[in-house]
């Protein structure tokens, strides 16, 4: 029993120096996940952080994945972009969600608006040395409007959008298209910029910003 206690005791402590040590100066920690990321059967640490530093939306948020080499914490990866501020959802307020990690996934959720209401699920995998996105779902819109979905799979390339429309009148009928759109490299640190990314689709040509 006693050794079981200190066993704990001991990864416990191991696990606070890791935030400590990495953590940025006057930040607050939002949320901390496990997971194994690389592949390599042990789990990594993925903090997100609420820093002391703004801009125009609120406080940044800093996101650091940490991995454990034969007993050292070390980050692996971190980045300021990948998390919208904390009044980056608009009316909504703040715009994060949460984090998983699943099936080696980095899985990171956002969502914000007023009568208009988005959201998104940015999906990253350890590759090439950093975490690249390999897949983004997104909703948008607004009852009795029309509601947009996008499901786009950066590793293939594909990308299907639908379009609900309530509203004929002002948005016309209801659509669908699936495209190919390859090629684009995205990452924890280039993930979120001033100006949006933009896809027109070919047929339908519905603009998708990301």
């Amino acid at each position: 029993m006693r050794m079981t206690f200190c066993f704990l005791f001991i990864i416990f402590n191991t696990l606070c120096f890791a935030q400590n040590e990495f953590q940025p100066e006057g930040s607050t920690i939002i949320e901390s996940v496990d997971g194994d990321l690389d592949g390599d059967k042990n789990p990594e640490k993925v903090i997100i952080y609420n820093t002391k530093d703004t801009t125009d939306l609120g406080n940044i948020r800093e996101i650091q994945i940490l991995k454990n080499v034969n007993g050292k914490w070390t980050i692996l990866e971190k980045s300021t972009n990948a998390i919208l501020e904390s009044n980056g959802g608009r009316m909504m307020g703040d715009p994060y969600q949460d984090t998983q990690i699943q099936k080696g996934v980095l899985m990171i959720t956002q969502a914000g608006g007023s009568s208009w209401k988005w959201g998104y699920t940015d999906k990253y995998r350890f590759q090439n040395g950093h975490f690249e996105l390999i897949g983004y779902e997104s909703t948008y819109g607004k009852p009795e409007e029309y509601f947009a979905s996008v499901d786009f799979n950066l590793s293939t390339g594909q990308l299907s959008y639908e379009k609900e429309v309530e509203n004929t009148a002002e948005y016309g009928k209801s659509k669908k298209e699936t495209f190919v759109k390859k090629g684009l490299k995205i990452n924890l640190q280039n993930r979120n910029q001033r100006d949006e990314r933009k896809i027109t689709l070919p047929k339908t040509k519905e603009d998708i910003y990301f």
